[in-house]
């Protein structure tokens, strides 16, 4: 476990090493990359601030990833359900993730206004998707020897998903929840790019109108951390829900 903290440590501690003595030398001019010891400090001169602006986006991603997981794993149940509902819905879902996010948010703006509802709406397309992909493959990795089993003993419907499919998917399905949760943080900020009063994106917009990329450079730390927070914290709900997988690592960590 020392292993696996400290390796990551010294190999984020050399890169900012270097990045402070570059631009600290003058290979890369302050007007371009500040250096991480300007980063900290517009951090610490902007706390306030920017934990307010925190506050706004991780409201609106826990808001849209909520709804978004909602949706996903109903359509998931759905498409597993019925066929003629996966044949219709799977290419559709499939297209909408290859439309860019930045395009969506316009309209968005444009159809709800300046409000909560577009970002909400926006976080919840960007996470719908991974959780409703991995759902779906973790329903259909069931083996048919399984559920024939459980229909001779005259299981139901409901009982085979949840006694069968239920648990086959829940790997799957953190795997996806993770990767949408990381995805919420990012899309309520390009949410907060395009309009909003409140946010990270909005703050990231005033600092670059005034060339304060130090504080630029601050609220990407901030996103960062947001993100492996929630990153983290799917994890810990992982280790509640599964607690088999949480001890399967832990004896595989000993070896």
């Amino acid at each position: 476990m020392r292993r696996e903290v400290l390796i990551p440590l010294a190999s984020l501690a050399v890169l900012v090493a270097a990045w402070e003595l570059a631009c600290r030398t003058g290979l890369v001019p302050a007007f371009m990359l500040p250096a991480p010891s300007q980063v900290l400090m517009a951090l610490a001169a902007d706390a306030p601030l920017i934990a307010g602006h925190a506050l706004t986006t991780l409201a609106e991603a826990f808001a849209g990833l909520a709804i978004g997981c909602a949706f996903g794993f109903a359509a998931a149940v759905l498409m597993d359900r019925f066929e003629a509902f996966y044949l219709a819905f799977e290419p559709l879902m499939t297209i909408s993730q290859t439309i860019p996010t930045i395009a969506i948010a316009p309209l968005l703006v444009l159809w709800f206004g300046y409000g909560l509802a577009p970002k909400v709406i926006l976080i919840a397309l960007t996470t719908f998707f991974p959780v409703a992909v991995s759902l779906v493959g973790g329903f259909r990795s069931v083996e048919s020897d399984q559920i024939d089993l459980m229909r001779t003993m005259r299981a139901t419907d409901a009982q085979i998903f949840w006694h069968v499919k239920l648990p086959a998917a829940a790997e799957q399905l953190f795997s996806g929840l993770r990767i949408s949760a990381t995805y919420a943080i990012v899309g309520a900020v390009i949410a907060e790019w395009l309009g909003g009063f409140s946010g990270l994106g909005v703050y990231m917009t005033r600092v670059r109108k005034s060339f304060s990329y130090d504080r630029m450079f601050a609220s990407i730390i901030v996103i960062s951390g947001l993100s492996l927070a929630l990153m983290r914290l799917v994890d810990a709900l992982e280790g509640i829900c599964l607690p088999w997988r949480r001890a399967s690592n832990q004896k595989g960590s000993t070896r």
